[in-house]
């Protein structure tokens, strides 16, 4: 368990949103009386959730008061927790409430440094009983995830992508959330053969008919050189799914041959990928 708490304004909810990503179960804003049973719930489910995170902080009013004395019966139940604080600089709380617009949940005079000053009073303690301290002054979005990730997940950056290679036929529409979309409708089609029009690219006979043209081969290795060059980008750039889509004329053949070969060297290289085939079913 990983109790998020902080300053308003550092930045607990982009913190609770990366968290979720790397496959935390989140709760924003849980009254600490709360936490010893929503946890004890948590590994009654099915899932046997192990990984949660919680925000906690001043918003809570009278609830929060009883944090201390809940942390000491976490210990007592025998389960695991962290504490994450989030601070950052007076001036930039200040202008991040300006220009968010936004009350401080102390707020009872229209002053923003002052309820600043007394929410760093109130939080002092707790502060003190952090295991980790992240001061986001200075830090973007995607800085403050990378910080979550290497105190938080045993995962590699890289396992963070979630990629799905997806085959699909022109005749049915591009599929919408794609982030690449290929089109291979100029190599050579087993459609047009007799024996191979009724299988799909998953059977071996066309799977090699498609790979037997060095035009396929050279379209292969052009490609994926262009997606290992691009996903550590994405990967950089903080993406989390990442969608190819390979399309044919009807998402039966060489889409399919094309959409299994790219997944397998991409799981090769230890990517986190799903095949899917879109058309393959379907009846022209």
């Amino acid at each position: 368990m990983v109790i998020v708490t902080g300053l308003s304004g550092a930045g607990k909810t982009q913190a609770l949103r990366h968290l979720e990503d790397m496959g935390y179960f989140c709760v924003d804003n849980l009254p600490p009386t709360l936490i010893p049973k929503f946890a004890e719930l948590c590994a009654q489910t099915n899932r046997g959730i192990s990984n949660m995170a919680l925000v906690v902080d001043i918003r809570g009013g009278e609830f929060f008061q009883a944090l201390s004395e809940v942390l000491e019966q976490l210990k007592q139940y025998g389960i695991k927790y962290e504490i994450l604080y989030l601070e950052a600089s007076d001036d930039v709380l200040v202008r991040r409430y300006k220009e968010s617009r936004r009350r401080h949940p102390l707020d009872t005079h229209g002053e923003v440094l002052p309820n600043i000053h007394e929410e760093r009073m109130l939080l002092a303690e707790i502060r003190g009983q952090a295991d980790k301290i992240i001061d986001t002054s200075n830090l973007k979005s995607q800085e403050l995830k990378d910080k979550l990730i290497d105190l938080f997940s045993s995962e590699t950056a890289s396992s963070q992508l979630l990629i799905s290679v997806i085959s699909f036929g022109f005749k049915y529409g591009i599929p919408l959330d794609s982030d690449l979309v290929i089109d291979v409708r100029f190599l050579p089609n087993p459609f047009y053969d007799p024996a191979m029009r009724p299988l799909s690219g998953n059977e071996p006979v066309v799977r090699d008919f498609v790979f037997n043209s060095p035009v396929t081969i050279e379209f292969m290795e052009k490609f994926t050189d262009l997606v290992e060059f691009l996903i550590p980008r994405y990967i950089d750039e903080g993406k989390t799914t990442l969608m190819i889509a390979i399309g044919c004329t009807g998402g039966m053949h060489r889409s399919v041959a094309l959409a299994n070969r790219l997944g397998e060297i991409l799981q090769n290289k230890e990517y986190r990928v799903a095949v899917i085939h879109r058309d393959i079913n379907r009846v022209s």
